[in-house]
This record gives C-alpha cells, sequence and structure tokens, in this order.
C-alpha cells in the first residue's frame, strides 16, 4: 500500500461567523496518486483544500504531512507550501504581476533563489503547461484557460511535490479542459501527488486513481472511483452516476456486457473503443 503524503484526522474548522465548513473529518492521500475531491456546494472542498498547506489551521484534529502533524511557524509554513502548490478556483485571485514571466517568478524569488535557478525553474515550469510563447504578454491579455496555465505555472515554479487545484475545469470549454487534462498527466508522470476538486463525475470516473466525496464537511466515501462513484449513497449525494457507466450499465441489459472481456471502460473514448472491438466481433463472418 502506498504511504500517506497528507492526512486529515478528526479535522473540523468552524469559520469566524459560525459557518461549520469542516466536521471531524479524517482522510488520506496517497503519495503518487491522482485523487479527485466531489462534493455538493457546502461540502467543505475548499475548506478541505486551505488546510492541506496551512492557509487555514483546523478547529480541532490534524493535519499530517507525511505522518507528522503540521508546524503552523512560519518558517515550517513556509516550507510546508514549497511543498504542497495550492491553484485556485479563481485565477484572478492568484495573478497579480504585470507580465507571465513575472507572475511565475514571484515564488521562486521569495525562496531566495539565485537569479539563474530561478530563471530555470520558471522556463521548465512554464514549458511543462504550454505557455512559454506567452512568458513576455501581459497578464490581462491573457484567455481565461491562460491565466489558469499560468496560475499553475506559478505553483510548478515552486516544485512542489503536491499540486492541488480548486475546480480547475470550472470556465473552460472542452478544449480547453482536454489541454488541461493533458497537462495533469504530464505532471502525474513525472512523479508529481495531484489532487483535484471538481462536480465533473465523468471527469473523477475517468482520470482520478482515488475518489474522495465530501457531505457536509464530513468523509462519506473514499475508494476507487469505479467503485465509489456507482454507490448509492454517493449517487443520491452527487445527484447522478457518470454517463460512461450509466451507458455501460444499460448496454447489458441488451446484452452488450463489456465486462465479460474483463475490460471496464472510464472515458467516452473508451467507451467507444470497447463498443467498436465488440461490434467488429459479432459481426465476424
Amino acid at each position: 500500500m502506498t504511504a500517506a503524503i497528507l492526512s486529515l484526522t478528526n479535522v473540523s474548522y468552524r469559520y469566524p461567523d459560525g459557518t461549520s465548513a469542516l466536521d471531524n473529518c479524517s482522510l488520506t492521500v496517497a503519495r503518487g496518486s491522482r485523487t479527485a475531491v466531489l462534493g455538493t456546494n457546502g461540502a467543505g472542498k475548499t475548506t478541505l483544500f486551505l488546510h492541506l498547506n496551512g492557509i487555514l489551521r483546523p478547529s480541532s484534529g490534524q493535519v499530517r504531512w507525511e505522518g507528522t502533524p503540521l508546524d503552523y511557524g512560519r518558517s515550517e509554513l513556509r516550507k510546508l507550501r514549497s511543498r504542497v502548490g495550492l491553484v485556485f478556483q479563481n485565477p484572478d485571485s492568484q495573478l497579480f504581476s504585470a507580465s507571465v514571466r513575472e507572475d511565475v517568478s514571484f515564488g521562486p524569488m521569495n525562496l531566495g533563489l539565485s537569479e539563474k535557478i530561478v530563471r530555470e525553474r520558471v522556463e521548465e515550469a512554464l514549458h511543462a503547461v504550454g505557455m512559454t510563447d506567452s512568458a513576455d504578454k501581459p497578464v490581462h491579455n491573457l484567455s481565461y484557460g491562460q491565466k489558469k496555465r499560468v496560475c499553475i505555472a506559478g505553483v510548478l515554479a515552486m516544485q512542489p511535490e503536491v499540486v492541488v487545484l480548486d475546480e480547475p475545469m470550472a470556465g473552460l470549454d472542452i478544449t480547453m479542459q482536454e489541454e488541461l487534462t493533458t497537462v495533469l498527466e504530464r505532471l502525474h508522470a513525472a512523479g508529481m501527488t495531484i489532487i483535484v476538486a471538481t462536480h465533473d463525475l465523468d471527469f473523477a470516473y475517468g482520470w482520478a486513481d482515488e475518489a474522495i466525496i465530501l457531505q457536509s464537511g464530513r468523509l462519506l466515501a473514499h475508494g476507487v472511483p469505479a467503485k465509489i462513484l456507482l454507490q448509492q449513497d454517493v449517487r443520491n449525494e452527487l445527484g447522478a452516476a457518470p454517463l460512461v457507466a450509466e451507458i455501460s450499465s444499460q448496454l447489458s441489459l441488451i446484452g452488450i456486457d463489456l465486462r465479460d472481456k474483463g475490460y471496464l471502460p472510464r472515458s467516452k473514448s473508451e467507451l467507444l473503443t470497447a463498443l467498436g472491438a465488440h461490434i467488429r466481433q459479432e459481426t465476424k463472418p
């Protein structure tokens, strides 16, 4: 079993206005995993993320990094935030420099790194998100999707071990979503742990290794998406099941059970491929 890189143990958090956002929540994130966090609005996803890099401190309970409780002293928080990079849902809340290069440089410069190392990190980060050609553009001239990429680059320039993204697909068209998914796959292949909050059941079903379902600040379910996203309590909470799973289930009712072949499609392209293979097999002379 892969060791946990981040974990929460009985964490509760109440905002100053009295709103309870996390309620005795316990969960783990495995090192090297692709984890999707799902839940209805107000389930606690953003509050959870703000605890993962120490922006918020639990009212009770503990957050742990590699099994060690977080130290909320200034120097230790600085180390934590170089390890756990957080990308907010709204890129305009994270971008504040005049140009793309300046914005991506901000984090590593604050680490006290040499100019040469900062420059190398910035170029690597921009290349990773496909924004090298836009390095000198004014931030305010970028599209919404480009701004999201720059936010990710700013986090990558810190060379974190974990990247946490709050609703990264929100506001993006289909092409931009596919491009961002490719970026996430590239980061995961390089060894990063990726945590994504999303309302997109089909994305979570096809992309994630693990899914975490929050309900009113508590952990409702945690496990392999192909299993827990089909649980009745999870379906009731989220209001639906992944479309690919629903189609596969309906196909089985008319005698096309793709699971008989030991293969469970988890994305639209995989479903179409499996169907095509089934049709070719059935129509062989």
